[in-house]
């Protein structure tokens, strides 16, 4: 058993935007706005609601301006970032009073131009700009890394590489970083050996994990994380979500998974499983599909 295990961690729910985005059909915002609703009854603290992109492009939050405004006046005590794409996604969030935007880039260039049409360099002098507004606007700003084990159209990619953009990102302002596995192609040696690389010179505390389960890896690849100090996850209520354009990015790993794993190890979530899977069970009833959460399955089942 890995020793020193944190005594809590944190989940960062993101469901409805990560989990919601790449769903074709069309999730009403009074349906999207109830699922937020029952998941800030679990005892989350942080839910990434939606993401101020162009309604061309995804579709499903083509609501956010409505959406981002009716969770606020509605429901409080509760940290709600978005996902800002650009200069103008960002000027959207600040107007209707968005209070932490999360940024995003990748280890991999040739998936950033399919994702945002740049190189990781060009994305980050689009976010320098963006940065620089947000400090001066008192807007917390979060980061996203994909591609941080492994893109779909470059292949494996580098520890060197992950420590580069971390940085870059470090450099932003940000207060903290998600590296996330976006394809789910990650192993518990390859975690382990990343980690460990950047444990020499990154701040872990200020570290988070987003593992796609895509072949079953991500609640090992948790454990592992645990191992090297990391007390902040992101995950997917029920299991859904996947990136429009990484080809083979099945959903990420389910809330439930990892309650249920750090529950066995008696680290603290502050999260309620049955108010929680009450959320999965009424967002998967709204987009017809069923939990990839074998957790979730069996439990509904008892």
């Amino acid at each position: 058993m890995i020793n020193n295990l944190p005594k809590r961690v944190k989940i960062v729910e993101v469901g409805p935007r990560d989990g919601l985005q790449n769903e074709k059909k069309n999730v009403s915002l009074e349906d999207k706005f109830k699922y937020i609703s029952l998941l800030s009854k679990t005892g989350l603290e942080t839910i990434e609601i939606t993401s101020f992109v162009s309604p061309k492009a995804i579709p499903q939050m083509s609501d956010a301006n409505e959406l981002y405004k009716k969770v606020s006046d509605h429901i409080s005590g509760i940290n709600f970032p978005c996902l800002v794409p650009n200069l103008k996604g960002y000027e959207f969030a600040k107007k209707i009073g968005v209070k932490e935007i999360a940024l995003f880039s990748a280890t991999s260039s040739d998936f950033t131009k399919k994702n945002i049409n740049a190189t990781v360099d060009e994305s980050f002098q689009r976010m320098s700009e963006i940065s620089k507004l947000a400090k001066k606007d008192n807007i917390r700003m979060r980061g996203y890394i994909s591609t941080a084990f492994g893109c779909p159209y470059a292949g494996e990619m580098s520890k060197e590489a992950l420590l580069d953009v971390a940085q870059r990102f470090i450099d932003l302002g940000v207060y903290e970083i998600s590296i996330g596995d976006t394809i789910g192609v990650a192993t518990p040696g390859q975690v382990d050996e990343y980690l460990e690389f950047l444990s020499k010179s990154l701040d872990m505390s200020k570290v988070a994990m987003h593992f796609h389960d895509t072949r079953g890896m991500a609640l090992t690849n948790i454990f592992v994380s645990l191992g090297h100090g990391i007390s902040i996850f992101d995950s997917s209520s029920g299991g859904l979500g996947g990136c429009p354009y990484a080809k083979g990015a099945t959903g990420n790993v389910a809330t439930e998974d990892l309650f249920y794993l750090f529950n066995s190890l008696g680290i603290e979530t502050g999260v309620d499983l049955e108010k929680l899977t009450k959320a999965s069970r009424f967002i998967l009833d709204i987009v017809g599909k069923q939990s990839p959460s074998k957790f979730l399955q069996a439990h509904l089942k008892e």
